[in-house]
């Protein structure tokens, strides 16, 4: 059976930032709009940003986590707006930022549903346990990402260090059910 060409949309790209220099956090937690910072809670400022839609956790280390952003553009853009508004407030760093890619999370659509049984016996490394959990959590080794397969035709893949392996491990999954014979239409 032929299955429909699979929509994928990156839902999250998460970084680490190391900004090379260390951070006087009261002052950013003072001088930053919308800055949050309870130390007896937890020990880095956060801050939102609105455009490019991203939330940074920014550590006294230099070290900074960024979220939130749809796409590695998207976590650049942010990151080169948030050091522009620490160096604003005269925080000053003078290195480029050292940016990683940790971890893209996808939702995608196979656009036909999944049976979640022959899944579950056909493929190695799943978790199938309908009463705990709706969908099979299905590691994949390459591109090492985690899938996680629902009934309904709908994945989510965790993990991913690029957007390529995303689009890789859909498609890898997808040839996978298909010649396995676990995919039906609707």
């Amino acid at each position: 059976m032929e299955s429909a060409e699979p929509s994928i949309t990156i839902q999250n790209v998460v970084a680490s930032v190391d900004l090379g220099t260390k951070i006087d956090l009261i002052l950013v937690s003072k001088q930053l709009e919308k800055a949050e910072y309870t130390p007896e809670q937890f020990p880095g400022v956060i801050v939102r940003l609105k455009e490019p839609k991203a939330a940074f956790l920014i550590f006294s280390t230099g070290k900074m986590v960024c979220t939130g952003g749809k796409s590695e553009e998207d976590v650049y853009e942010a990151v080169n707006t948030m050091v522009d508004m620490l160096n604003e407030i005269g925080v000053g760093i003078t290195q480029e930022p050292q940016i990683t890619i940790q971890n893209m999370v996808a939702s995608a659509s196979l656009g036909v549903e999944i049976n979640l049984e022959v899944a579950s016996f056909a493929l190695d490394n799943v978790i199938y346990e309908p009463e705990q959990f709706p969908g099979v959590i299905y590691r994949m080794r390459d591109p090492k990402v985690v899938l996680l397969l629902f009934g309904s035709g709908k994945l989510v893949v965790a993990g991913a260090k690029e957007k390529e392996d995303v689009y890789l491990a859909v498609e890898k999954v997808n040839e996978e059910l298909e010649a396995i014979g676990s995919l039906r239409t609707r």
